[in-house]
Order: structure tokens, then sequence, then C-alpha cells
């Protein structure tokens, strides 16, 4: 007997669909306009990256050059410094603040002392909320050669002070390190979250096969939460070459410049204080381009060696 076809006013339609979900569409609606104004909307603003753009003229009056920035931004001398740097540093930073939020909060997850646990993780949030500049203040206060705490302390014992501000070698682990030390406790929101979705019942019985803290976090824990790990993975390899201008230029100096001059600084330098718009748009749109090529990629890779992806 052949099934009836459903009618068009079945509850199958796209219209009763929506009207049954119509608050979860209410609750993603202020996250959806936001995107449009503020994501969407300025992207028309990528036509001055092939124009000479001029503020009097507007995006449609100002004269079209081409590829003209583009070559100007690829030509420049020390373009191979700059992504060398860029690509450094950001990689660094991926290697270092993407895995610290996962392993701190599996070790705050095995903490059994809720009071404990709360004050810690209360603590470790807080640097989130200080601004880079007050963020790079701490770090003069620390490493200053004059009144530093640690030279301070080194004096103190007889030691050379270290000058750890005006030293190329020094420079990338001290950005890094900020970046650590700054977004690591934030980072373990979303990890904790999805460790309290994992089924209690599989940590039970692996207990009665014998299995000790170690191998439950390995065998159970790990692979419960990968797909989250894989997802903000994918989405944080999108902003791999957005180093962060403010502390670019709150840590550089006239000494670490070789080190420290990145995509971020050199658009600043030369795009907004010489007023160079459209060279600064084409700068951008290089670097959303490379980010959308690791996306894509990331997200392929994802889905062929774990299974996970994000569309």
């Amino acid at each position: 007997m052949k099934p009836k076809a459903a009618s068009a006013s079945g509850g199958n339609t796209l219209s009763r669909r929506i009207w049954k979900a119509r608050w979860f569409y209410l609750l993603m609606l202020p996250g959806l306009i936001y995107f449009i104004i503020y994501k969407y909307i300025p992207m028309f603003g990528l036509i001055t990256a092939f124009q000479d753009y001029s503020p009097s003229l507007g995006f449609l009056g100002s004269p079209w050059v081409g590829l003209k920035h583009f070559k100007q931004f690829f030509g420049y001398g020390s373009f191979e410094k700059l992504f060398f740097n860029t690509l450094i540093i950001s990689l660094q930073s991926l290697l270092w603040s993407f895995p610290a939020p996962i392993i701190l909060a599996l070790f705050l997850n095995e903490v059994r002392h809720s009071a404990y646990k709360r004050v810690t993780q209360t603590i470790m949030y807080l640097p989130h909320f200080l601004s880079t500049v007050v963020v790079c203040s701490i770090a003069y206060q620390l490493f200053s050669v004059d009144s530093g705490i640690l030279n301070v302390i080194l004096k103190s014992l007889g030691q050379e002070p270290v000058n750890i501000l005006m030293n190329e070698a020094s420079y990338r682990p001290l950005f890094v390190g900020l970046g650590v030390w700054q977004s690591t406790g934030w980072g373990t929101i979303i990890y904790l979250a999805a460790l309290s979705n994992v089924d209690v019942q599989m940590y039970e019985a692996s207990m009665l096969e014998g299995a000790g803290r170690w191998k439950q976090m390995w065998y159970i824990t790990i692979p419960s939460i990968l797909p989250i790990i894989m997802t903000t993975l994918v989405l944080r390899l999108g902003d791999l070459l957005d180093v962060g201008l403010e502390k670019t230029l709150l840590l550089s100096n006239a000494i670490n410049r070789n080190v420290s001059e990145v995509f971020d600084s050199y658009v600043y330098q030369r795009g907004v204080l010489n007023g160079k718009y459209s060279f600064s748009t084409a700068v951008g749109m290089f670097k959303s381009v490379v980010g959308l090529i690791l996306v894509v990629t990331a997200n392929w890779l994802s889905k062929k060696l774990t299974d996970e992806d994000i569309y």
C-alpha cells in the first residue's frame, strides 16, 4: 500500500516548521542582525581595494586602478619579512594558546573540591577582562630594566639585569606569553561546558574495567569533546594572520623592530596614518583570503581525519 502524499498544509511545510521553531529564530535574531550590520554590509567597502579611494568622491566616484595596490603590497621590499614575522608569531600563538585552555579545562574537570574549583576559575577569568594596554603595562612593570620587579630581584641577588623589553630574542616569547596568560582562563569556559555533557555512565563502566583517571581522560573525555576542539581550531585558523595591532605597537620599539613588524603594524603605519585607505583595504582583503583558504582546508582535513566539520 503506497503512503499518502503529504498535503500542502501538512506539518512538514516550511512555514509550519519555522513557526514551530519561532523562539529559536527569535533568539538567533540579535546575532543575525549583528553580523548583517557589522560583517556583511561593510563587505561592500572591499571595492576600495581596486580604487584610489577618496572620501570626497565616495565609493562609486573614486577612480578604478585594478590591482595596483596589491602589486605595491606584494612588491614591497620587506614583504617576505612581514609575512615571516606575522606567520611565526601567529603559529607560535596557535601552538601555545590553543591547547592551553583544553589542558587546563581537563585538569579543572578532575578537581573534586567545588569551592576551590570555583575560586580558581574566577581568578583565571580575570586577565581576560584586562585591556591590552593594561596587560602591556604589567609587562613593563615586571621586566623594565630600571624598575622592573624581575630586575630588582636580580640586582638584590647580585645578578646582572636582563633587558627583556629591548631584545629581539625575547620579543616573540613575551608577545605569545602575554597572550596565553590573558586568554587561557577565559578559553576554558567552552571546554568545561562540553565536559559537563560527557555521559557519567561511561566513566562508571570504565572504572569497572579497571581504568584509572589518565585512561579515562585519554579514551573518554578527550574523544567526547573532540568535536568542540576541531570546531574551535578551524575557526581559529581563520584569524591566523591577525596578530593584534595594539599589543604590537605597545611592545615594539626601535631595537626589536626587525622581528616585531607585522602586517597589522605595517598597514597602520602606511595605510591609516598616511591616509591610504585603498592600500589598507587591499592588505586586509589579502589576509581575509588567506584566512578563508585556511578555514576551508582545515575543515576538509578535519572531515577526512576525524569525521567532524563545521559545515
